[in-house]
């Protein structure tokens, strides 16, 4: 234990009526919600990044946030993780997540530092068979050092892929050592800036035999997990090849992986493509690639990606709707890609914005779960769509033009619009929200 988080006690369930800031009101690990318990549903995990490594600097102004873990040492790193571990057992989250830069200290070469993620998996192995949370997934940050500024497999240099593409076989060697349930590629800077000197068929096939490279290794050293893509639309780069969920479905049909890759997708970004969180969870299950979730919120009148801890009950309950409807999780879970704000400066605001998250995910978790046991929803989308159960409309779909314009003349077919009951369905949904 560090004396980082002295005086904050872990945090356990006291209920809707609790004063204590330091209690969860809604999240009850232990509650059964649709035959399973809560931890189970929502399989909450505490990312590294935007809690241990991010400074709390923006566009306009440097660090605010003083550590006694910033540095660039591996005593630095091995406190650092010291740190988080405590962190995770006060909030008693099953998981966690990290990219290899988070972890350990840039080193001058591959090799070392290959030699300091290593040694900071040793460490990270030790806390977790001391009783300490599991890894929900590992990655690679292929986007922060200047050598990925024209991207990583999309690179026009073929030493900058050669570099991640030995990055990321060292990120999945820990992620398996580690146990982790999936492994996430993030394409950071996977785009362009300019198509003045972008070649995009080129770039194309360099991303899809990276992405085949991946599963190949996958399966060679024998890891279960699932591989995951995370969509993000422009921000870094003025147009991201991963821009949604539709755009990467795309990708791997083109290249032959939609059956080994599925999607890690993160609230903020889906906004930032200018969908909703629930479009594309919604989406993605009927792709059959729904893995995992990033669990955040933007910052609405600002375009960028502020990633805030989620606290809109209504919006969490649509995404949870939603993954619920397709079965809930399998390896994947609710991974807080999400930070404080610049201002929050003191470690218990580190525990206080997962407290807050964690409840609005509960508390939405238990209103979707609430309106798909009503089914009220569900009858309402079936009764839409009833007329294709009928054999007329189902043979349709097996005909040609010829016959059904025959069929149309023949029995003078005339249909007239049926509302869609937008208002009502909307306020049914209120009455659970």
């Amino acid at each position: 234990m560090t004396d980082f988080f002295d005086g904050i006690p872990a945090i356990r369930y006291e209920g809707p009526d609790s004063d204590n800031d330091f209690a969860f009101r809604h999240y009850n690990p232990d509650e059964e919600v649709m035959g399973k318990r809560m931890e189970d549903h929502l399989r909450f995990a505490v990312c590294y990044w935007h809690n241990f490594a991010w400074p709390g600097g923006d566009p306009f102004g440097g660090q605010t946030f003083l550590r006694p873990w910033f540095g660039d040492t591996m005593e630095h790193a091995k406190l650092k993780a010291d740190v988080a571990f405590d962190m995770f057992r006060i909030l008693g989250v099953p998981f966690f997540c990290f990219h290899d830069a988070d972890v350990r200290p840039e080193g001058a070469s591959f090799a070392e530092n290959t030699r300091n993620l290593n040694e900071i998996v040793d460490h990270f192995a030790a806390h977790m068979e001391a009783g300490g949370p599991q890894l929900l997934w590992g990655t690679a940050n292929l986007f922060s050092n200047r050598r990925y500024m024209a991207g990583a497999a999309t690179n026009p240099d073929p030493d900058v892929f050669a570099f991640a593409a030995a990055t990321v076989k060292s990120c999945m060697d820990a992620t398996h050592r580690l146990g982790g349930q999936n492994y996430v590629l993030w394409g950071g800077r996977e785009g362009y800036e300019t198509l003045l000197n972008t070649d995009l068929a080129r770039e194309a096939e360099q991303a899809g035999r990276f992405l085949s490279m991946v599963v190949d290794y996958k399966h060679k050293i024998g890891f279960k997990g699932t591989i995951l893509v995370e969509p993000k639309p422009q921000e870094p780069t003025k147009h991201q090849y991963d821009y949604d969920v539709a755009t990467v479905y795309g990708f791997l049909r083109r290249f032959g992986l939609e059956n080994e890759v599925k999607m890690n997708i993160e609230q903020g970004h889906a906004i930032l493509a200018g969908h909703s969180f629930e479009h594309e969870l919604a989406l993605a299950a009927s792709l059959g690639i729904l893995g995992s979730i990033d669990m955040n919120r933007n910052d609405y009148q600002c375009g960028w990606d502020t990633d805030h801890f989620p606290n809109n009950t209504p919006e969490v309950a649509l995404a949870y709707y939603e993954v619920l409807r397709a079965g809930g999780f399998d390896t994947g879970g609710t991974n807080f890609d999400a930070k404080l704000r610049r201002q929050s400066l003191d470690p218990e605001d580190l525990i206080l914005a997962h407290v807050g998250a964690m409840d609005v995910c509960a508390r939405g978790l238990k209103a979707a779960a609430a309106m798909l046991q009503d089914g009220r929803l569900e009858e309402a989308r079936r009764a839409r769509y009833a007329g294709w159960e009928q054999d007329a409309a189902q043979a349709m779909l097996g005909s040609d033009l010829e016959t059904i314009a025959a069929r149309v003349e023949a029995e003078d077919i005339n249909p007239q619009p049926r509302s869609g009951k937008h208002e009502k369905l909307e306020n049914l949904v209120n009455r659970f929200v």
